[in-house]
């Protein structure tokens, strides 16, 4: 009787510690949004796994970001495919890209970059936190892909953006009566600083924008892409997104 109380014990014990094991090990779904800079091939066929456990496409638009998104990270890590049929056995083989997510990360930007030629796997990717606190509405953010010093001037912001460092912009104030500012990049050349990119960009408080500072092949300069992200004050809240795909 003691070795049948002693045995039933232990098999509920186990069962515990298995269910407890279970939930530790349980993947916390990531809300991610991305965009693809890819001058020599601007499109791309990729695939992500979805919250449920699917693999479906990533809907890229052009100079914009995708919907919101849910994703299961594999390992701690945000994973992109290049196909569908992804054989449990064997997922490496599919892989086009991954990164490793930040701990506690709940909301990310995802920015998709071409490897150099004949790389595997085919992209990188480049993470930046969506959250509303690390990311406040009225900030820009500067996202550098080249291996020398640029600047950015917005408004009466005068700032030196390091290579391979993204550059936070506080909220350009002073602007005009349309809400506009010139904004300026820069580059070094001959011990100049050298203007790229000069245009007025309209500032709102419920903007964010991300400036890609990029080389295109065989230019003579710098280019600059433009993402805005318009956010209305009823949608404040770190689950603004809260959209199911």
């Amino acid at each position: 009787m003691i070795l049948k109380f002693l045995s039933t014990t232990f098999a509920i014990l186990c069962l515990s510690l298995s269910a407890f094991g279970q939930q530790e090990a349980t993947v916390v779904p990531v809300q991610f949004r991305a965009t693809l800079l890819d001058p020599i091939k601007p499109t791309a066929t990729l695939f992500y796994t979805h919250k449920t456990g699917a693999v479906v496409p990533l809907n890229f638009r052009p100079q914009d970001l995708t919907a919101a998104l849910w994703t299961l990270p594999v390992n701690g890590s945000l994973v992109l495919y290049d196909r569908a049929d992804i054989d449990p056995l064997n997922p490496t083989v599919g892989i086009a890209a991954s990164i490793k997510l930040p701990a506690g990360l709940k909301q990310a930007i995802v920015v998709v970059l071409p490897s150099p030629a004949d790389s595997k796997p085919a992209y990188k990717l480049l993470v930046i936190d969506d959250s509303l606190k690390a990311f406040p509405p009225g900030e820009s953010r500067v996202v550098p892909l080249l291996n020398v010093e640029t600047a950015i001037q917005a408004g009466e912001h005068r700032l030196l953006i390091q290579s391979g460092k993204i550059t936070t912009v506080p909220p350009v104030k002073k602007v005009n009566e349309f809400m506009m500012a010139q904004t300026n990049f820069y580059y070094q050349q001959a011990g100049s600083w050298v203007p790229f990119t000069e245009r007025q960009l309209q500032y709102l408080d419920d903007y964010r924008r991300i400036f890609l500072v990029y080389a295109t092949p065989g230019a003579v300069q710098p280019s600059v892409t433009t993402i805005v992200d318009t956010v209305t004050s009823m949608l404040f809240s770190d689950y603004r997104y809260n959209v199911i795909i």
